[in-house]
Order: structure tokens, then C-alpha cells, then sequence
């Protein structure tokens, strides 16, 4: 390429290969459609995260209420220790099972946005149609 040549739009340079000159532009795609890939990952994974969270604090309950049966004593007694022993992870408990719900929630309408999205361009796969040689390279 000559110093006096400059590429234009109309013309890419030949130096660059063909694939950093992608065809049109795609459709910008609405809001609730761009952040709706990221929202279902989100709300998958705080979703685990708190399931995590409650199933630990049933089993820390669960062995807090047995060393105190240990010595004789209920845990579903109307004493002041057996309810501070029963409230312990309450905070915890309530926490987890608020984000949970907004998580699932979220989660659920982000894939119910992508679905719409889906169907409503007609694109099962994501537009690409490749064979086995095309990804083989051949």
C-alpha cells in the first residue's frame, strides 16, 4: 500500500484480513433482551449460592439442637436458651430464602425474555448453520 493511499469504508485495507471487516451491522437488540443473558447467569448463581447457604445453616441447626438434646433437655422448650439455640441462624435463614426468591425470579423472567426474543426472530440455533466441514476447517 502507498503512504499517499488511505482506506476508506468503501475500500477496507487489503493488508488486514477479510474477517476484521464484518458484512452489516447486527440489529440492536432492546434493553430487557441485552441484559437478559447476564441476569438468568446471575440469578442461577446467587440461586445456588443461597441454596448453599440454607441447606449449611440446616445442618449447623440441626447439630446445635442435638448437642443441646445431649444433656437431657428439648430443644422446643419455652426456656431462654432453647429459643436463642432455635433463633441463632434465623437472620441467615430469612436472607437466604428472601434472595433466593428475587434470584429464581429474576432468573425466570430473564429466561422468559430470551425465549420471547427467540421466538420471536424465528433463530432456534443462533443463525449459524455449519456443517462438519465448515468446523473442521475443511
Amino acid at each position: 500500500m502507498e503512504s499517499s493511499e488511505m482506506p476508506t469504508p468503501d475500500r477496507p485495507d487489503p493488508s488486514q484480513p477479510e474477517s476484521d471487516h464484518p458484512g452489516p451491522a447486527p440489529a440492536r437488540q432492546s434493553r430487557p433482551v441485552r441484559y437478559a443473558r447476564p441476569v438468568l447467569v446471575t440469578g442461577a448463581v446467587v440461586a445456588v449460592v443461597c441454596l448453599v447457604l440454607l441447606v449449611i445453616i440446616f445442618l449447623l441447626d440441626s447439630f446445635n439442637a442435638t448437642v443441646y438434646s445431649v444433656g437431657g433437655k428439648n430443644i422446643s422448650d419455652a426456656t431462654e436458651e432453647a429459643r436463642q439455640i432455635r433463633d441463632l441462624y434465623l437472620g441467615a435463614r430469612v436472607g437466604g430464602i428472601v434472595a433466593l426468591t428475587i434470584a429464581a425470579l429474576a432468573a425466570a423472567a430473564a429466561a422468559v425474555v430470551l425465549v420471547r426474543e427467540q421466538r420471536k426472530t424465528g433463530d432456534a440455533d443462533g443463525g449459524e448453520d455449519l456443517g462438519f466441514d465448515e468446523l473442521a476447517g475443511r
